[in-house]
């Protein structure tokens, strides 16, 4: 995977992150990134921006 600190990507962590152990977001045109807040430079999930928008309706109705 390309080096997404140097396309442009900005890493986002929650304002309700606490603890350290957080998840960064970051936005692309057509993708959404994760990846662990303590492990930067570790594996990055990729999701379609259809389907991160699907889990957060999701999690924001408790399903």
């Amino acid at each position: 995977m390309a080096d997404l600190e140097h396309a442009g990507i900005v890493w986002r962590k929650s304002t309700a992150s606490g603890g350290g152990n957080c998840v960064e977001v970051a936005f692309a045109e057509t993708s959404v990134f994760v990846r662990q807040s303590r492990d930067p430079l570790g594996p990055i999930l990729s999701f379609s921006r259809e389907a991160w928008a699907q889990f957060l309706a999701s999690a924001k109705s408790g399903n």
